[in-house]
């Protein structure tokens, strides 16, 4: 009888350790959007206050580039619109001159057509100043048209400021989302250009786990279906994490390498994005399971 009772409890013990296997009904790593965060500004980092591992807010300064140069420019720029604008007083200057010329033209063809009527002056004596006065009118458009000269100047150098200010504002590094500094690729004192990356952030308050199903699953699965997830942690067999599928893959594909699925390997299967808030312990990289 003990002879009978010990196969059978070897086959409960195996079928005990085989059961694990299809507990879960699809596998895969968990993984998180990673962001580059590429410098903007050109110069030398005066100062990257980050570390691998330093959580950061959006919209937290992390660091500078040096702004002397921009700087320069600007004050430049600024003395150089007050040159240009000064020589709004010697244009109204000029017009004031040429405005006097024309009423003292004025008074003189007055008194010219009186004499016309009494014969004591000529038509061409008349003709010459209406002339005079023509070419004058013209001289006084001239003159004023150097307003708008000057206002175009000033527009343009004042545009060359807003640019110079806001290739300043590039110089100063901002964080641009919530999460974790995973990889730091430069140091303070170094020289960056526009598009050198700094830093590798990733949000993992919430990690992607992106599992692989066979197509006879495919009908049990469905966008915001709530799933159980298992890790390498004895807890989560009892109580799973909870997630939440956020994709679906519209096409099959080779299993990866890395992948089993319940079916052992089989040849295509569709990838699954499973959403799932993370306490800590997961990683990216990690392998974790779902339960449908």
């Amino acid at each position: 009888m003990q002879k009978i009772i010990i196969p059978f409890l070897m086959l409960a013990l195996l079928v005990g350790c085989s059961g694990r296997e299809y507990l879960s009904d699809a596998y895969g790593n968990f993984e998180t959007k990673e962001y580059l965060i590429p410098a903007e500004g050109k110069g030398r980092i005066l100062g990257l206050e980050l570390e691998e591992g330093s959580v950061l807010s959006e919209g937290e300064i992390v660091g500078c580039i040096d702004t002397m140069a921009l700087h320069l420019q600007v004050k430049q720029l600024e003395a150089g619109i007050k040159a240009v604008d000064a020589r709004r007083s010697g244009v109204r200057a000029q017009i004031e001159v040429q405005q006097s010329q024309k009423e003292t033209m004025l008074k003189e063809k007055s008194r010219l057509e009186k004499l016309l009527e009494d014969g004591a002056a000529t038509g061409k004596q008349m003709d010459d100043l209406d002339g005079q006065l023509a070419i004058l009118d013209k001289q006084i458009i001239g003159t004023k048209s150097q307003f708008e000269t000057i206002r175009a100047e000033i527009i343009a150098m004042e545009a060359q400021v807003n640019m110079a200010e806001d290739q300043l504002s590039k110089h100063i590094i901002i964080n641009p989302i919530n999460g974790t500094v995973l990889e730091k690729y430069t140091e303070s004192f170094e020289m960056a250009m526009p598009g050198k990356t700094l830093y590798k952030i990733a949000d993992l308050q919430t990690m992607i786990l992106r599992v692989y199903i066979s197509g006879d699953q495919l009908a049990s699965v469905k966008i915001g279906q709530e799933v159980g997830v298992i890790i390498d942690d004895p807890a989560t067999l009892d109580t799973p994490l909870k997630g939440r599928i956020t994709w679906v893959s519209g096409k099959a594909e080779f299993t990866p390498k890395i992948i089993q699925t319940r079916e052992e390997r089989v040849n295509l299967v569709y990838a699954v994005k499973v959403e799932v808030s993370n306490d800590g312990r997961l990683k990216i990289g990690m392998p974790g399971e779902i339960v449908l």
